[in-house]
Order: structure tokens, then sequence, then C-alpha cells
């Protein structure tokens, strides 16, 4: 049986998940990627360091969201977002985000990107990376099902 999620399992499936794909465009290349993730009910939080991902939403901020729970071909979920990548840029509020990302990453093994300052690997300093981090805001999200 096929059908499409309502609005709250598209919210449950966003928040019981932690993984999720962006798709980004420039010009004719489209680019789809992995990424962590954290949703607050009104944003998408996530975290990446410099790169084609990034340069290609400043340059088109108009980005695709997917995220899906498969268990095989007849039984799974999917919820596609569109929305606007937006760079949060002041600092304490990319304090807080970040805070907010960890938390729901925090049972999972984190990215070198979501390093906190001064962390020490194997008796060694591990430099410093500074994360882009980001919100994608939602404008819409649909979710379709099947099950067996």
């Amino acid at each position: 049986m096929l059908g499409t999620l309502s609005q709250q399992e598209i919210e449950e499936l966003l928040l019981r998940n932690i993984t999720g794909r962006i798709g980004c465009r420039d010009g004719d290349q489209i680019y789809i990627v992995p990424v962590s993730y954290a949703y607050n009910d009104k944003y998408i939080i996530a975290h990446s360091s410099e790169g084609l991902k990034i340069d290609m939403m400043r340059k088109n901020p108009y980005v695709g969201f997917e995220v899906d729970e498969i268990s095989d071909q007849r039984n799974w979920k999917s919820v596609i977002c569109q929305g606007r990548f937006e760079e949060i840029l002041d600092e304490k509020e990319k304090y807080y985000a970040m805070k907010f990302l960890v938390s729901r990453l925090m049972h999972t093994q984190l990215s070198e990107t979501a390093r906190l300052p001064d962390a020490v690997d194997e008796g060694q300093v591990v430099p410093l990376i500074r994360p882009i981090v980001y919100r994608i805001r939602m404008e819409t999200m649909t979710g379709r099902y099947e099950f067996a």
C-alpha cells in the first residue's frame, strides 16, 4: 500500500533521524551528499568544512533535503523538503546551533568538523577545524510511504 505521510508523521521522521541528504545546484551541476543533522521543528541544523557543497549553497541557497527509513523494497518512508541555506555567522547563534547539533549526535561518532577546541587524540593535540554551521529554512515538506 502506497500513501502520503501526514505533517505529524513527517515531523516525527525528521526528529527520529540524524542522517539525511542535501541536494544543491550550481548551474548545470547538481550535487547530492549525506549530512548529519538535527531538526528543531523549524530548521535543519548541520555543519560542514569548507568545500564544494558550501560553495554551491552560498551561490544558490535553494536546496533539497531528503530523509528516508527503508526496511525493504515494500516497507519504507521518505520525506523530501525544499528550503533555503542560511549560513550562521553570529558567533553566539553559531555556538547554540552547534551545541544543539552535537547534543543530537552525542551517541554517535562525531565528524572531525564537530570536535571541540583543544581536543586530544592519542596524546596529540588535534588541530581545530572551524566548521561552517548552517541551517535550512524549511519551505515545503512532503512525505510518502509504502508498507506491505
